[in-house]
């Protein structure tokens, strides 16, 4: 039986289709979910209502997670393992021949030492006085954007005394120059008011280097050398031991960049530190060499009878 036209679009309760219902319009649920939006993310900034909801559906889905990176952390370990079984044989045949070249630099080193305590007893010079050191940990960086200063994890209470030069494993790094109970301030070879006497290993040419932070990121500047200096890229500075402060033969630097002018009569010599400025993890606080003990002369050997002969033939 055909629907007659008049209820071919009505509901069995009477009430108009959906598609002829009225209601807000499209605009105004954009407007409203916008806003809702809007204040959503503004009381979450402000107040973290949505925290314990994102703790919870970050702990639930945690499993998942770890399930999804199983595979590509697997393939990972395996690449690291082989990686690291390579590393560590090329470490350890390194290893053995550093070891080897150390202790031949041992045996000739010891052999030095002997021959130059012979020469000193010799010539009837004064003994160099053998340095003490307290190592120390880097703990941060001091908080000076106009100065290059570092922290370490020793104090007055180690023994640590202001003006103690401080190294690393490679060379120089710089001098403690403020000094609390626990703690040390250590100015950095780099600083602007720092300066460091040092020796030309090749020529035998003293100098003071002076810290320049500036330029190619911190280095050292040989100031007030003449233009015709026999200076040479690659030259090793290490401390003369003159200013009773660094013992002799610490390395400080290398000459990296040479500068000669026309019109003046010094040239501009530009240094890189050889210690680790700005990476040093771990130092050594050596003792000044004005506060070691001074080691007396030794004593002249008796005249023998010879020479008590010859002394009293030449009086008489």
């Amino acid at each position: 039986m055909p629907i007659p036209s008049s209820n071919r679009y009505a509901t069995f309760d009477g009430a108009p289709p959906p598609i002829f219902r009225q209601g807000a319009s499209a605009l105004s649920k954009l407007i409203f979910f916008c806003a809702l939006a809007a204040f959503l993310m503004v009381a979450d900034v402000r107040f973290e209502v949505a925290k314990p909801m994102r703790s919870v559906l970050a702990t639930m889905l945690y499993p998942i997670q770890w399930l999804a990176l199983q595979p590509s952390a697997g393939v990972q370990f395996v690449a690291r393992y082989f990686q690291s079984l390579d590393a560590a044989q090329s470490d350890a045949q390194s290893a053995h021949r550093k070891l080897a070249a150390q202790m031949q630099r041992a045996a000739v080193a010891e052999q030095l030492q002997i021959e130059n305590h012979r020469l000193r007893q010799l010539l009837d010079l004064r003994q160099r006085p053998e340095t003490t050191g307290v190592t120390a940990e880097v703990i941060y960086d001091a908080a000076d954007l106009y100065s290059r200063k570092i922290v370490i994890s020793k104090g007055s209470s180690h023994g640590i005394v202001s003006g103690s030069p401080v190294l690393d494993e490679l060379g120089v790094v710089g001098q403690v120059t403020r000094t609390h109970l626990l703690t040390s301030e250590v100015t950095l070879l780099i600083d602007r008011e720092q300066a460091i006497p040092v020796l030309n290993t090749r020529t035998g040419a003293r100098s003071v280097a002076y810290g320049d932070p500036l330029s190619f990121g911190g280095t050292l500047e040989l100031r007030f050398m003449a233009a015709n200096a026999d200076v040479l890229h690659g030259d090793l500075l290490t401390t003369s031991g003159i200013d009773g402060v660094y013992p002799a033969g610490l390395p400080v630097a290398k000459i990296d960049k040479i500068e000669r002018r026309a019109d003046s009569a010094f040239a501009k010599i530009h240094c890189t530190p050889i210690a680790k400025i700005s990476g040093a993890s771990h130092v050594m606080v050596v003792t000044p060499v004005a506060h070691l003990p001074s080691p007396s002369s030794p004593p002249h050997p008796p005249p023998s009878e010879s020479t008590s002969a010859t002394i009293r033939g030449t009086q008489s």
